[in-house]
């Protein structure tokens, strides 16, 4: 008699294409990179499994000649026109609060963060990018003139009415994340739950800017409230505009000091045992920390390569050996 067997075998996981762990930022998308470079590297973010695209209202109106923004999100929204289709596949982000009222007097003129300038605001960015919704709105930069309070009722009311399903702070103190949180919970309201800082693995000088704004940098404590409060964090300008690896492009001054030396040699080391480049690296340890880096990339390459960064999984020993530089001088 014969016996037939029959092996039966666990369904696999589905693995997440390692795009989707990046952020594609559209910044210059339209002014500094021109249409069809545009269309290239978006058609490849979308092919390699990309999700997230990342704009703002005012991108890039330093580099218009008009000095005001609009050209990304615009850019943005012909690129949907001709990709029917497209816009079901992505999940898109766009910022309000920095675009300029008065050109020649940025950034004391700037729209701002009130109640009546969100609503002018994101009207315009969903009729430009020829769209509904958003994914995901932010508060660009802080807005001093008005009570937190009030922009978070007025962000919290986009995803009630259905203009954004999640809403974000970027650029802001974390006393004024945890305050709008605070009050948005009161009420029972949706509340900020996302951050986007500059972040690399060097670190600035203490006490220095290392952003462009004045709360730019991801602080200690704003990692802190994210961890404990459980928000994401999304990480701008992470390869420091291509310095790592480009040897035409030098480190910013503030990352210079002896920390950031032991740092790089330790970057070095890790780079040259995983067979990858520096800013592979420092993608990988971003996603490691639960960090999501974003990507100003103008070119396929640089896509690619960012992409090869984000699925690269370090070992813990290497984690470690990253970790266990102290950027601060030894004690004496």
């Amino acid at each position: 008699m014969t016996t037939s067997q029959t092996t039966s075998t666990q369904p696999e996981k589905p693995t997440t294409p390692p795009a989707e762990r990046l952020v594609l930022g559209a910044m210059m998308f339209g002014t500094a990179v021109d249409e069809a470079t545009s269309f290239s590297v978006l058609d490849r973010f979308v092919e390699a499994g990309g999700r997230w695209i990342d704009t703002a209202d005012c991108y890039a109106f330093w580099a218009s000649e008009s000095g005001y923004g609009g050209q990304s999100e615009e850019l943005l929204g012909r690129w949907f026109a001709a990709r029917p289709g497209v816009r079901d596949r992505i999940l898109l982000a766009t910022k309000f609060g920095a675009e300029p009222r008065d050109a020649a007097d940025w950034p004391a003129s700037r729209t701002g963060l009130s109640p009546e300038a969100i609503r002018e605001q994101i009207t315009g960015s969903l009729r430009r990018l020829g769209t509904d919704h958003v994914d995901l709105v932010w508060g660009h930069m802080e807005d001093r003139s008005v009570p937190v309070e009030e922009t978070a009722d007025a962000c919290a009311a986009l995803v009630s009415d259905g203009v954004a399903a999640r809403i974000g702070l970027s650029n802001h103190p974390a006393w004024r994340v945890d305050r709008a949180r605070r009050h948005a919970v009161a009420q029972g309201a949706e509340p900020f739950s996302v951050l986007q800082h500059a972040y690399t693995y060097l670190q600035p000088r203490p006490g220095a800017r290392g952003g462009n704004h004045r709360f730019g940098w991801l602080s200690d404590e704003l990692a802190d409230l994210a961890a404990v409060e459980g928000l994401d964090v999304w990480a701008y300008t992470p390869l420091l505009s291509g310095a790592y690896d480009n040897p035409d492009k030098q480190i910013p001054e503030v990352f210079d000091h002896p920390g950031n030396t032991r740092r790089l040699a330790a970057l070095d080391d890790v780079a040259a045992q995983v067979g990858a480049s520096r800013g592979q690296v420092v993608l990988a340890w971003l996603v490691a920390r639960g960090i999501r880096p974003m990507l100003g990339g103008s070119k396929v390459h640089q896509l690619d390569a960012a992409i090869a960064g984000v699925g690269l999984e370090l070992p813990p020993e290497l984690l470690e050996r990253l970790d266990g530089v102290d950027v601060a001088p030894p004690a004496t």
